[in-house]
């Protein structure tokens, strides 16, 4: 099984846990390869479109819980060891969802297609929105494209100022704990929250 079909059938057992929690499933990828294999989950709550690292780790518990259970009942859809990585999706965040595009619309994205459309495989712009299944974007240097959601095979949001001020942190709290010498973040920052799984 490849690594994104067990990446679909995890989503299918994660979705609810996030649910639970009043959250949101952004994405659930695997990556790495054999002794570095890692279960990247990330979520958000809906109104904030941020998770704190107390939302983190309880994401992750459940997450835990979920696999011991399948484990326990010879069920484990991850046959070897791997890494569970349980975090927000960030400023420059992917956009998963059809919903994302509408969202974000007014920021500049940048999308990955299944198949190439006017030679085009990657086109970067401005997202104008979505209509049904339809996704509009003004893409840089050219013009404004419309494209089907299932010709995305990835999209993400790019950094820039218009962005950052868009997405105001949930908590500014410890942003100043900083060392002098090697501006290396206090013990108590905020990390994504990881755990190794057999």
């Amino acid at each position: 099984m490849f690594l994104a079909d067990v990446a679909q059938l995890l989503s299918q057992l994660i979705e609810p846990e996030a649910r639970a929690l009043g959250f949101d499933l952004v994405r659930v990828k695997m990556f790495g390869g054999a002794g570095d294999l890692t279960l990247q989950v990330m979520a958000e709550r809906p109104d904030t479109r941020q998770l704190n690292i107390d939302d983190c780790a309880e994401l992750s518990r459940r997450i835990s819980d979920v696999m011991d259970a399948l484990e326990e009942a010879g069920r484990d859809p991850i046959k070897e060891a791997y890494r569970l990585e349980v975090s927000s999706p960030g400023i420059d965040r992917p956009l998963t969802r059809l919903a994302d595009f509408d969202v974000w619309k007014g920021h500049e994205a940048r999308i990955h297609l299944v198949e190439p459309i006017d030679g085009r495989k990657q086109l970067t712009g401005d997202l104008v929105g979505v209509d049904g299944d339809k996704i509009t974007i003004d893409v840089k240097k050219h013009k404004a494209m419309t494209i089907g959601f299932d010709q995305v095979a990835d999209a993400k949001l790019l950094f820039t100022d218009r962005l950052l001020a868009a997405t105001a942190p949930l908590s500014t709290a410890g942003a100043d704990e900083f060392e002098d010498d090697n501006n290396e973040p206090a013990a108590d920052m905020a990390e994504p929250d990881t755990q190794e799984q057999d």
